[in-house]
């Protein structure tokens, strides 16, 4: 089977950090072929750690000139909605970072393009690929801990300024950014792969600070603005009388608890969704906790974003659809959009889309 031929657009914090280190669990299944990012510096090192052909500081540039299939889009959310289009315009498959576009008017629009084109568009958290999720999706399976009423999700961003960040961290605060599309994705995610659909949701939000100045990095010293709530509260309706509540923040320094919690009517699951190492704590009725080690899917420790890739690459190659799906990502926006208006309006919103 042919190798793809993939190219990474945006070389910053979490391409360094989460994905080309783990890179070569798919060198029998792809070529870096290229590289980009908006510093000429930055991007040639990348170039050279991680062997790829070319780089580029121009995506335009690198869409129509490289020989790629696919890329890997892990340029800033703001940025999600133009670079996706463009490169599904030029023929090309994609991966997108978390989440698919800022709202869910644009990612219909890349959907569609998607489709229109016959190209696969995988969507980021991955998530449902998770060990602990699978496991979870199946004990849900066999009932193991009864029917489910109730559920917790948390997406936890961490306190700015955030030290060791090796970027310009001004995109999570600026306006299309924000702590419920950065991090309540995750949770949501799960949530929406486990129950179903979110049939109704009200949020209340709030700003918790102004700005803050970059303490190390290559943006140090900078005055950064939080232009967007920083402390979002999302209360969901599965229906059925299934309840659910997701919390996203940057203004809590840690937490010790799972970042997902199903509770049935016979037991609980609680489960990590950023440390793929994390085992699944389990209590059934009548007995004690019980803690459940799974098998890694290749990563040490962390999320392993990898998985995303590995999905395009495997849809590509036997022209399946993706378990990340896009209606999948625009189901979840559908919920932070709707969140969004009404904590502005005081009222709850129906959804009807589906993931």
């Amino acid at each position: 089977m042919n190798k793809i031929k993939l190219a990474f657009l945006g070389v910053g914090d979490v391409a360094q950090r989460d994905y080309l280190p783990e890179l070569h669990r798919l060198y029998d299944k792809i070529e870096l072929v290229a590289v980009c990012g908006k510093s000429e510096a930055r991007v040639k090192r990348v170039a050279e750690q991680y062997g790829a052909r070319k780089w580029y500081t121009d995506y335009s540039q690198m869409l129509h000139e490289a020989n790629i299939d696919a890329i890997a889009n892990l340029t800033p959310i703001q940025l999600h909605f133009e670079i996706t289009r463009a490169a599904l315009q030029a023929g090309k498959h994609v991966y997108s970072e978390k989440p698919l576009a800022s709202n869910v008017a644009d990612a219909r629009i890349l959907a569609r393009e998607a489709e229109q084109r016959q190209l696969k568009l995988v969507c980021a958290p991955c998530v449902m690929l998770f060990p602990q999720v699978l496991y979870a999706r199946q004990l849900l399976h066999e009932n193991a801990i009864g029917e489910i009423f109730t559920a917790r999700g948390y997406g936890h961003g961490g306190v700015p300024p955030w030290s060791g960040y090796t970027s310009d961290p001004s995109q999570f605060f600026a306006r299309g950014g924000g702590p419920a599309l950065d991090m309540a994705v995750y949770p949501l995610h799960a949530l929406t792969g486990l129950l179903g659909a979110v049939k109704r949701v009200s949020a209340m939000t709030a700003r918790t600070q102004g700005s803050f100045i970059v303490a190390d990095g290559p943006a140090q010293g900078k005055r950064v603005p939080i232009e967007v709530d920083d402390n979002w509260h999302l209360l969901l309706d599965f229906g059925n009388g299934r309840l659910a509540s997701v919390q996203a923040n940057n203004c809590v320094q840690d937490s010790r608890a799972p970042q997902l919690e199903l509770f049935g009517l016979n037991g609980t699951i609680a489960l990590n969704l950023l440390d793929g190492r994390a085992p699944v704590e389990v209590l059934r009725a009548g007995e004690a906790w019980e803690t459940i080690s799974l098998p890694r899917t290749g990563r040490e420790s962390g999320p392993d974003h990898l998985l995303g890739i590995e999905q395009l690459v495997d849809c590509i190659q036997i022209n399946s659809p993706p378990t990340l799906s896009a209606a999948h990502a625009i189901h979840v926006l559908d919920i932070i959009e709707k969140a969004a208006q009404s904590a502005e309006q005081g009222c709850t919103f129906e959804l009807e889309s589906t993931p």
